[in-house]
């Protein structure tokens, strides 16, 4: 298994940008599937986008032409660039991992990764 340790969340009015960090520790294997999730008070952990080792990657449509996920091998790093925040994005914000291919995954399902990290939080205010 790998460790994951997110960062970056932090306080931001409307029309914002954060840029969202997940360090892995671990062999993170070969094919692979990562992906960023959120989770806001009282509703279910929902995925934000997810990428794979081949270098594709695909997001939800709330999160689509302003969510840009990728993965920096060099870091061990996994990034989420969010551009235009809305307080509707105000959420806990966890990374994940799967040695395995995103097609073979049900990718979008919390329940298929695990561990988690611990989160970073994003709070847009109006």
């Amino acid at each position: 298994q790998v460790h994951l340790e997110e960062s970056g969340g932090g306080s931001v009015q409307a029309g914002g940008s954060l840029r969202l960090a997940c360090t892995i520790q671990g062999n993170i294997g070969s094919p692979w599937c990562m992906a960023w999730f959120r989770q806001a008070p009282g509703k279910e952990r929902e995925v934000v986008a997810a990428t794979e080792s081949d270098g594709s990657s695909s997001a939800a449509s709330f999160a689509q032409g302003r969510f840009f996920i990728s993965w920096e091998n060099a870091e061990s790093t996994l990034y989420l660039e969010m551009n235009s925040l809305k307080p509707d994005d105000s959420a806990t914000y966890y990374c994940a991992h799967e040695p395995t291919r995103c097609i073979w995954l049900a990718y979008s399902s919390p329940r298929a990764y695990n561990p988690w990290g611990q989160g970073t939080q994003v709070t847009v205010s109006s």
